[in-house]
């Protein structure tokens, strides 16, 4: 239902650019890029938290907030308060990997390589109050950036060639995004 991203630099939709002008067919790219911190299944988002601004269903006089509202309201309460102790941090673009079998989906998985001892801390303290989604969370995370799938890693290896030489490409992060996947759109900004 909802993820928790990092927002990207500008540096990640020029190499998108890059590949999709390149001549190497380079299977399914992706035209979004994200970078997930956590995922979180409806069964993630808290029944019970008090929300400021959200009625009681309980009260028959009022009735009751929207679903995807109420759920993105008890999904940041938490989430605020886990955040509240994070500061901004930096990350670095280190490289193009893969993943020959990736947990779910086609494969192999070309991506960007995320490398970011704080995020990863986030991630797992993230994991311990809200659950670890099997085989992508906890010890399996992995930050990156999909960049194509089903496609051979050497492609896109070679179509970047250039953008590879600027690496590591450095940022810093002072606020993340709730995403919201069935709208497609980022629905919460959560400062640090």
């Amino acid at each position: 239902m909802f993820s928790l991203n990092v927002p990207l630099p500008p540096a990640v939709d020029r190499i998108g650019h890059q590949l999709a002008d390149g001549p190497a067919p380079l299977g399914r790219l992706r035209t979004r890029h994200t970078l997930v911190c956590k995922r979180f299944a409806d069964g993630d988002v808290p029944d019970a938290v008090e929300v400021p601004g959200v009625a009681d269903a309980a009260d028959p006089t009022d009735p009751p907030p929207p679903p995807r509202e109420a759920a993105l309201k008890r999904l940041c309460v938490p989430l605020r308060a886990q955040l509240a102790s994070t500061e901004p941090f930096s990350l670095a673009l280190t490289g193009v990997d893969a993943f020959e079998t990736p947990a779910s989906g086609a494969g192999p998985v070309v991506y960007l390589a995320v490398e970011s001892p704080p995020l990863v801390r986030l991630h797992r303290r993230l994991c311990t109050a809200f659950g670890a989604a099997d085989g992508v969370e906890g010890d399996s995370y992995v930050p990156h950036v999909t960049l194509a799938r089903g496609t051979d890693p050497a492609s896109v290896r070679d179509a970047l060639d250039v953008d590879l030489e600027t690496m590591p490409i450095r940022w810093r992060v002072d606020a993340l995004t709730v995403y919201d996947a069935k709208f497609r759109e980022v629905a919460a900004t959560l400062e640090l």
